[in-house]
């Protein structure tokens, strides 16, 4: 966890999926950088209480409150914002991270495997960044705060250009986070609004831990890591807490990969 500066004091943010993972530490980065914090769970109450006692003792002057929602149901995700406001006055950062997979080779999906990624993963952000948006508009500059009006970080992946056989649904709704996340930033970058993607790569988490928890499983993943280190949820934080501050306020419309070079395809290292 870095050193904590105050990039965002007297700034809020609401960090969907914070209860664990990646959410986890993009929660517990932002609140050590003094920002007030939502933490957004779906079933891990006790996790997200958890992360937000641990950021009430080590922010330098951010609170925290957890909120259970659904992000891929409209007025679930209407009621955390209204909550946030209501409690916090404002909303300045909007990361949303949730998100789920559910595998199955194409010629065996069930709609409601396709759907429900498609809902949680695509329409979740969807929602979360129109009521951001929402709130940015309506609230307007806090040029004491922020030199950006609002600022909306999609969790991405990898996987939006890198294609992933038995997992389609999963990669064409990160896939399609390009084209949300550019439009935004075209449509609102003129009203001082910020949107882009964190796209990370390979990232120990529970979500993958029958893979890097084995011999066998960590050689496959170093394989496709030029950098040859499996990433680490804090290392998505890092990045997360940068793009939320005035540091990173001319970045706008596009993806950072934090991914240890696996972009970088490295099969083709030899003979490509």
């Amino acid at each position: 966890m870095q050193k904590p500066n105050k990039r965002l004091e007297n700034q809020t943010c609401i960090v969907t999926g914070a209860s664990s993972g990646i959410g986890e530490a993009v929660a517990k980065a932002l609140g050590t950088e003094g920002a007030n914090i939502v933490v957004n769970y779906h079933s891990g109450k006790e996790e997200a209480e958890e992360v937000a006692d641990w950021i009430e003792k080590n922010s330098t002057c951010g609170k925290a409150i957890t909120f259970k929602c659904d992000v891929s149901k409209e007025n679930e995700v209407q009621d955390m914002f209204a909550k946030t406001i209501s409690h916090f006055g404002t909303v300045d950062v909007c990361v949303a991270n949730a998100g789920i997979q559910i595998d199955h080779a194409l010629h065996e999906m069930p709609l409601e495997a396709w759907q429900k990624v498609i809902d949680v993963n695509l329409t979740g952000q969807f929602l979360c960044a129109r009521e951001s948006i929402r709130e940015f508009l309506k609230r307007g500059m806090r040029k004491e705060v922020s030199k950006s009006l609002g600022k909306i970080i999609h969790m991405s992946s990898v996987h939006e250009i890198i294609p992933w056989a038995g997992h389609s649904n999963y990669a064409a709704s990160k896939g399609a986070l390009i084209m949300l996340m550019q439009s935004i930033c075209q449509e609102y970058g003129p009203k001082k609004i910020r949107c882009n993607n964190i796209a990370p790569g390979a990232i120990k988490t529970e979500i993958n831990k029958d893979v890097w928890s084995t011999k066998e499983g960590r050689e496959g993943m170093l394989g496709l890591i030029p950098y040859k280190r499996i990433g680490v949820p804090e290392d998505i934080g890092s990045v997360a807490s940068w793009l939320a501050s005035d540091e990173s306020e001319y970045i706008n419309g596009t993806t950072i990969f934090v991914d240890g070079g696996m972009t970088c395809y490295p099969g083709f290292t030899v003979n490509g």
